[in-house]
């Protein structure tokens, strides 16, 4: 970390102190707590008044993102507007102009622009809060469904919500309970649970009468409910802040949760959920969660309020750890476990079942997703935090100039006193010469006070206020598809947009759109890459789904009625389960044997692939083309089979639709669907496959064609055409066992036996990482078909797509019936459970056949690669925080050019497995970056001051080993990092490094002061950081880590709740209104609609905002103290008495009238390029990224140019007019500011000519008019001055001589730069200026010329980088022969270094649904005494017996 002097550490503080502290305590977690359903709280909980104590009331579940309330605005403003130095030196100035000795002129005129300035500002304020608070609104307002009627009461007790803006006014607790009016005091069982209490009377049933609609439909709609009705049990829908703890919630599919909910029943078999969680923790696959054993029975909103369904929650203390959960429901004596696998969390998103029936646990600031966001920031921009110690500057200089013109004073009347005749009178009372220093002291404070102009606040302010506006109105950054523009919600950050170096984002949602297209596959060493169609891919982007005929089967009938006696008829779901009762309007599920289409964002087409089956089902089985089509067949069989995908038919249009927890897996049944291979579902452990091979030979087989509808044909969308597909035969599989994925393992394998046919084989069938996979194949056989999927491995994952391997063998009955035995022994094993059930799965994971590989996209926002490129380019580091899984994050990495062709990815693990991570970040360092520095001789790590600013990279790694002098107990076991042994390179030495760490080593990385510097120092040396698996909380760590700890600006960027902490924690915070909700957009600085936007918003924007400003502020700096320059010279000549040069009006209006309007027009129309030369030439960014605009070096230039103008302007109209009483300065002042202001003005459009121009014609106006006031009127002191003025020569030469000369210097700088040492800007100028319809990138790229090539910051700061631009950006290449390798991956947890091919496929690990499926497979194999034995044992997948070779006669 930095380290600071103690000063700087003060003033740090002083600079951080944020006052949201003093207004928005954080809500400390309450203690544990017991929810009570059915049952009245104990008489301990309660007060002798009769109300709650304090510890058992609970948060109202009414979330607030908004600053202010009526009671808190006005002192919350105040004291962050005073938090400005200024505005306390200007309230003190207003102040002393009270006491009549110090007045000038009305003390009301003296404190009315400081009036101005705050009331503007609170404006402006309140305006954005409003907004907060409609976005409030309308999150709290969104409906859920809830436990009504029945006499339905809930116990539990509540803080009263906020009143929108009046929050505060209203006390939080003092509750009174509500007691249930039915409680069950005969006894505590649940009905149907430990009593044999029928659960409902059918007649009293609300579902049954369809009263979940109650309140939306009742009326003209539905006659038949009447009044009281409504006094029935019924669902009832309200708003989420009106939610309490204990009350039952009805979620449908597809509905948000609105608070932490404990499962009672759910929809779907054995009571599984399915959640989305993305908004939580960015992972893209489905979860899975069940239902707590005890409560599966309340399944209506009668049960729910049955005073026999009685029991207790006992929770923990609201806690920030998504993934922990200790709890326990009581019921009566007995006591069932609940943890996380039983809770639905606040944010997440209720997929692929019907509805689901809990009761809420947490609600509002005690839920896990807004314990993980932090309070409403009041955020400054850096510029305004730069501008405090300019503004202390100048008032240390206005003291010095008050000191001395008190000291000089005193010392001449003391002198003086009492012949000199200023001194007349001096010895009335209240005119002391002893004390007349002090009084001269605090009118010097008067006198210079414009020093400080409170004029620049307002016009900041405005500047500020336009530059939204021009945001707002870009039709470059507005989304027509949701007609959304981009949005300032905070309007002072402008300026920060425009420096930014850092950039840290989500990724799903941000960066991916969450969608899944297959895309390209190599199937027996022959790649396909798809013919994509335009018409599906532009229906995709608007959201539309596309639908293509399935074939028809071949006598369905004949199908399913094939008698199921050879196999186990049981599962867990029939022979153990009792059958739940149906609740009313739940329909039978149809038959995916119906189904007539298949419905898939984007289809796989390609012809080649289509032809290559075709012919394949007509080829000779001695030919070639029967080799390949054994390969097709055996590729698109595992695809359809390897997988725990449901079904689901939709019962009007006959659509089948694949429900995964994974995406990737939905989207590889969904091609092999297109391809002709359509997985028909699963009945219990049957699985049915359609083939075109088993239409192709069914001899026997009436070929008898299920017909399609053609009213089904009209009514949906059919992008294959209107002709059906030929009619298929149909598979069936026996599902016998499925080893798990798991990210340790890298594969998952499904044993099925093929029924049906003459053989009944069985297979095993797998589908994994590469190097998983090819360590796994069959020593000998297929050497050039695994060359020839390398390569295809590698062009998939150079084009950032995620790949998948697949591979199959036959299994003999006799060696399988062993292997199951072995493998139920370790299922069941008590000891090293995980570790034997792997062993024998990778017993059987032996001797692969391969078949191929697979190709996905992970669709990507549009334009987010070449936005990140061009980020890059501008030398902005981007990190991406998410919550999925590494290979997930990597692969992410490598689609959107965050991580090149060849870059080498560092990997840093956390957990209980491999080196501890301190060790592996330092292996890192002294591995790859030995000239760093970071680690001294003795093993230390050092600050990063102390580090060399661009450590370089080693061109061929070493075996290293620690040397710090602990190395014995720190080195880790296996020494030194080793390879595997398959020659891969370590990639290209002169490529950039890519950090990756996952969240529990990002918790131990975090965890000290040790472990945060050298992650940070490491991180430094990187191109590129991704974060995987982390939390909120972590991702507002990281962002705190970067902003603390070097210093950097950063702007955080996602779409949903989980990324709230870490846009709060940022400086600047972009949110995009995603299909995630507008949590991230509530508690953003910016609204944006995709991330490509935020390239303009940056390079343009940011860039255009951060100039503006800083010039003009610099601006009015010099135009200030040139005035006060011309006052403080006059005090030589007046006996340093701190009057006033020139009448007073003239210094009132000077920032009023006279200079105001030039420096307003640079903050609104000056521009050092146009807008398509920024987006053209991100390099130029640096120049805003490096803060060259504005600081105090500039500050210092500009004020002392300010005093030299000043001299000039005093001393040539002194000495030009000895004989006149009151010399014309003012003209003077105003037109060489004006000028001055004009000249550093970069562009002149006709606006800045009116600004430029108007403050000198208004000053000639006035003074026209002013010096003509007779006295008959009002006194003034310059009655009669334009006899003097304009008849004079010397005016008229005095005028542009001063001017010329006051402007000389920055004129002829200005030249000489331009001329002999012009930087790209002035180069890119200057061609627009003579040839401005020139395309410059294009001819400097012919010219293979780089006039930017100094300003590129290197992609890594462990590498001067050659790399070329991004991949999407170049045109295709040929590429060199096949011998291109991807750069290295080097896991520091293992010191394993592989080279990565793309791969990536994400599950549940672990989940209710596959725990489910294993139970079933496990009670089937109990339940049979015997495998059957079978003959015709092969050793390839089943092919028609047109395709089997034939046995030679010999």
């Amino acid at each position: 970390m930095k380290k600071q002097s103690k000063f700087a550490r003060w003033y740090g503080r002083f600079a951080d102190w944020k006052v949201e502290d003093l207004f928005s305590k954080k809500r400390e977690p309450g203690p544990r707590r017991t929810v009570f359903v059915n049952e009245n709280l104990p008489e301990e909980w309660v007060d002798h008044r009769g109300r709650v104590r304090k510890d058992h009331v609970y948060a109202t579940n009414q979330v607030i993102t908004s600053k202010y309330t009526i009671l808190t605005f006005l002192p919350r403003n105040l004291l962050e507007q005073f938090r400005r130095v200024a505005n306390v030196f200007f309230l003190f100035i207003a102040i002393l102009q009270f006491n009549n000795k110090f007045s000038t002129i009305s003390p009301g005129l003296v404190i009315l622009p400081l009036l101005i300035v705050l009331t503007i500002t609170a404006a402006k304020d309140a305006y954005e809060d409003v907004k907060r608070h409609q976005s409030d609104r309308r999150v709290n307002h969104t409906t859920v469904r809830v436990v009504s009627g029945g006499e339905w009461a809930n116990p539990n007790a509540m803080e009263k919500k906020a009143k929108t803006f009046v929050r505060g006014l209203i006390p939080k607790v003092g509750s009174k309970r509500q007691k249930v009016p039915n409680a069950n005091t005969g006894g505590e069982e649940l009905a149907g649970v430990t009593s044999n209490v029928p659960p409902h009377d059918p007649a009293y049933d609300s579902d049954a009468i369809s009263m979940d609609e109650v309140e939306e439909h009742h009326g003209p709609h539905f006659p038949h409910l009447r009044r009281k009705d409504i006094s029935k049990p019924h669902w009832r829908k309200t708003a989420w802040e009106d939610i309490a703890v204990g009350d039952y919630v009805k979620i449908m599919d597809d509905e948000s949760l609105p608070a932490d909910v404990l499962i009672c029943a759910t929809s779907e078999d054995e009571n599984v959920a399915f959640v989305e969680t993305k908004n939580l923790d960015g992972e893209t696959n489905l979860k899975s969660r069940n239902a707590v054993q005890a409560l599966t029975h309340i399944r209506s909103a009668t049960d729910c309020v049955s005073p026999h369904n009685r029991f207790r929650i006992d929770c923990d203390r609201p806690d920030v750890n998504m993934y922990r959960l200790n709890a326990a429901v009581r019921v009566g004596e007995e006591t069932f476990a609940v943890d996380m696998q039983n809770v639905l969390l606040r944010g997440t998103v209720l997929r692929n079942t019907k509805w689901v029936i809990g009761v809420v646990i947490y609600t509002g600031a005690d839920s896990r997703i807004v314990m993980n966001s932090g309070g409403t920031p009041s955020k400054r921009s850096k510029v305004e935090r730069q501008m405090n110690p300019q503004v202390f500057a100048n008032l240390i200089l206005l003291a010095l100039m008050a000191i001395a013109c008190a000291i000089v004073d005193s010392v001449l009347e003391r002198r003086d006193y009492p012949g000199a005749p200023w001194l007349f009178w001096a010895n009335r009372p209240g005119d002391n010469p002893s004390i007349n220093g002090l009084i001269t002291f605090f009118f010097a404070l008067i006198t210079f006070q414009n020093i400080v102009p409170i004029s620049l606040y307002i016009s900041i302010e405005f500047v500020r206020t336009c530059q939204a506006a021009f945001i707002y109105f870009d039709s470059e950054i507005y989304y027509k598809k949701t007609d959304q523009a981009t949005v300032a919600r905070s309007w002072n950050l402008s300026d920060d947009l425009g420096q930014i170096e850092y950039i840290f984002s989500d990724k799903t949602g941000t960066l991916t759109q969450n969608a899944m297209v297959f895309r390209k596959c190599c199937i027996g060493g022959k790649s396909y890459h798809g013919d994509p169609s335009m018409e599906e891919e532009g229906l995709a982007e608007k959201g539309v789904e596309s639908l293509k005929p399935l074939p028809d089967i071949i006598d369905p009938s004949k199908a399913k009625d094939i008698p199921l006696a050879d196999v186990s008829t049981t599962s867990a779901g029939s022979s153990t389960q009792p059958e739940k009762p149906k609740v009313s309007g739940e329909s039978d599920v149809p038959d995916p044997l119906d189904a007539t289409k298949s419905k898939a964002r984007v289809h796989f087409h390609d012809v080649e692939l289509s032809k290559d089956l075709q012919d394949s089902m007509s080829a000779e089985p001695t030919s070639a083309e029967a080799a390949h089509a054994r390969l097709l067949n055996g590729f698109f069989s595992v695809l359809a089979l390897c997988h725990t995908v449901l079904t689901s038919v939709d019962p009007v249009t006959g659509v089948i639709e694949y429900k995964a927890q994974s995406p990737d897996e939905a989207a590889l049944v969904q091609a092999a669907a297109d391809m002709g291979f359509v997985f028909r579902g699963r009945d219990r452990e049957i699985l049915m496959l359609q083939t075109p091979f088993s239409g192709a030979s069914s001899p026997g087989v009436e070929k008898d064609v299920v017909s399609v509808s053609e009213t089904t044909k009209k009514d949906s969308l059919d992008t294959a055409g209107t002709t059906a597909a030929p009619a298929e035969g149909l598979e069936r599989y026996e599902l016998l066992n499925i080893l798990e994925f798991t990210s340790a393992r890298k594969r998952m394998s499904v044993v099925v036996r093929k029924l049906d046919s003459d053989d009944n084989r069985l297979f095993l069938m797998t589908k994994g990482a590469d190097n998983v996979i090819f360590e796994r194949l069959k020593k000998g056989t297929g050497d050039e078909l695994k060359k020839q999927t390398e390569k295809a491995l590698d062009d998939f994952a150079s084009e950032g797509l995620r790949t998948l391997t697949l591979a199959y063998k036959v299994v003999s009955d006799d060696y399988y019936q062993a292997w199951a035995e072995r493998y139920h022994e370790a299922t069941v094993s008590l000891d090293e459970r995980e570790e034997k059930i792997e062993a024998v799965c990778s017993e059987l994971e032996q001797d692969l056949r391969l078949l191929g590989a697979t190709a996905i996209e992970d669709k990507l926002q549009d334009g987010v690669p070449e936005a990140i490129a061009d980020l890059k380019k501008a030398g902005i580091k981007i990190w991406v925080a998410t919550g999925d899984k590494l290979e997930t994050a990597i692969a992410i990495g490598h689609s959107t050019n965050l991580i090149g062709r060849d870059s080498n990815i560092i990997v840093i693990r956390g957990g209980n497995d491999g080196r501890p991570v301190y060790d592996q970040l330092i292996y890192a360092v002294e591995e790859f970056f030995p000239g760093s520095g970071i680690v001294d001789e003795k093993g230390e790590v050092k600050d990063l001051d102390h580090t060399t600013s661009l450590p370089k990279p080693v061109t061929s790694r070493k075996n290293s080993t620690s040397r710090r002098n602990s190395s014995q107990s720190v080195r880790p076991a296996g020494g030194s990092l080793r390879r595997f042994d398959t020659g891969i390179s370590m990639g290209n030495g002169l490529a950039g490094f890519v950090l990756v760490i996952d969240g529990p080593g990002l918790q131990v990385a975090l965890g000290d002061d040790e472990h945060k510097n050298l992650l940070l120092s490491l991180a430094m040396c990187c191109e590129g950081v991704i974060c995987c698996r982390v939390s909120p909380l972590q991702k507002a760590l990281i962002v705190k880590l970067v902003k603390d700890g070097i210093g950097a600006m950063t702007l955080a960027i996602g779409d949903g709740a989980n990324d709230v902490s870490m846009i709060q924690a940022a400086d600047v915070g972009v949110g995009i209104s995603g299909e995630e909700g507008l949590q991230a957009v509530n508690s953003s600085d910016y609204a944006i609609a995709q991330f490509r936007f935020l390239k303009r918003l940056l390079l343009v924007h940011g860039h255009w905002s951060y100039y503006r400003n800083g010039n003009m502020i610099l601006n009015f700096f010099y135009k200030n103290i040139v005035c006060i320059g011309v006052l403080w010279w006059f005090q030589i000549y007046c006996a340093w008495s701190s009057n006033y040069v020139f009448e007073y009006t003239y210094l009132l209006f000077w920032n009023s009238f006279w200079t105001i309007a030039p420096v307003i027009a640079i903050g609104l129309f000056d521009r050092l390029a146009d807008d398509h030369d920024l987006m053209a030439f991100p390099e130029l960014y640096r120049f805003g990224r490096e803060g060259r605009h504005f600081g105090i070096k500039l500050f210092a230039i500009y004020m002392f140019e300010g005093v030299f103008q000043s001299a000039i302007i005093y001393f040539i109209i002194m000495y030009s007019y000895v004989s006149v009483f009151r010399p014309p300065w003012r003209s003077r002042l105003a037109f060489t500011a004006n000028f001055f202001n004009g000249l550093n003005t970069n562009t002149w459009t006709g606006w800045v000519f009116f600004a430029v121009l108007l403050g000198d014609v208004l000053i000639w106006v006035y003074t026209a008019i002013y010096n003509i006031i007779a006295p008959g009127w009002f006194v003034t002191p310059v009655y009669g001055n334009n006899n003097f003025l304009f008849h004079s020569a010397l005016y008229w030469l005095a005028l542009p001589v001063t001017i010329l000369l006051c402007l000389l210097p920055r004129y002829l700088y200005k030249a000489i730069k331009m001329g002999y040492f012009p930087d790209d800007i002035d180069i890119i100028r200057y061609v627009r200026k003579f040839n401005p319809g020139a395309e410059l990138r294009r001819s400097l790229e012919e010219l293979d010329y780089h006039p930017l090539a100094q300003l590129r910051r290197p992609e890594s700061a462990a590498s001067r980088s050659v790399r070329r631009e991004s991949i999407s950006s170049l045109p295709p290449i040929a590429r060199p022969s096949g011998e291109w390798r991807g750069a290295s991956r080097t896991d520091m947890s293992t010191g394993v270094t592989s080279q990565h091919r793309g791969f990536d496929f994400s599950m549940e690990e672990g989940g209710v649904a596959i725990q489910r499926m294993q139970t079933n497979l496990s009670e089937r194999r109990m339940s049979k005494q015997s495998l059957p034995q079978t003959k015709g044992r092969g050793k390839r997948l089943t092919l028609p017996k047109s395709l089997r070779r034939k046995k030679d006669p010999s």
